[in-house]
């Protein structure tokens, strides 16, 4: 019963429940830019440089079998494949995903105000170092 008590107040405590919201809308966001780059950006790209497919760009590392001639059958059929199309396309998914944190981070930053900077000194030690000062002024 204690164990049950403990996890329920681990539960409860605010920052968990905001990391698993989180976590839940960040898997989201991620699915929106995979499709974003898969479906939108990798075509554009690949139209631009020539038709090329980046999701079908590999280096057979293996003997590949007869009527193995897609990156799907050579992968079913066990043979070991460089897809390096499919790594730019993460990489890019990485990049979208990385300037989007980095734009919610900045500009949050500008909406959260600094806090307020303290004076210097308490007014007492303001007043105490006016009074040495003029002390010393007196001296000269």
């Amino acid at each position: 019963m204690a164990l049950f008590s403990e996890f329920k107040a681990f539960i409860n405590r605010g920052n968990v429940l905001d990391l698993a919201v989180g976590v839940i809308i960040g898997a989201a966001f991620g699915k929106i830019v995979s499709s974003l780059t898969d479906n939108l950006i990798m075509p554009v790209i690949s139209a631009i440089i020539g038709g090329i497919d980046f999701s079908n760009l590999y280096i057979v590392l293996g003997h590949a079998p007869d009527g193995a001639n897609d990156l799907a059958a050579l992968k079913a059929a066990g043979v070991p494949v460089l897809a390096y199309g499919s790594f730019i396309g993460e990489a890019i998914n990485f990049m979208i995903l990385a300037f989007v944190v980095f734009m919610i981070v900045r500009t949050a930053s500008k909406l959260i105000k600094p806090a307020e900077v303290a004076p210097a000194g308490d007014p007492a030690d303001v007043l105490l170092l006016r009074e040495i000062l003029g002390e010393l002024k007196k001296r000269d």
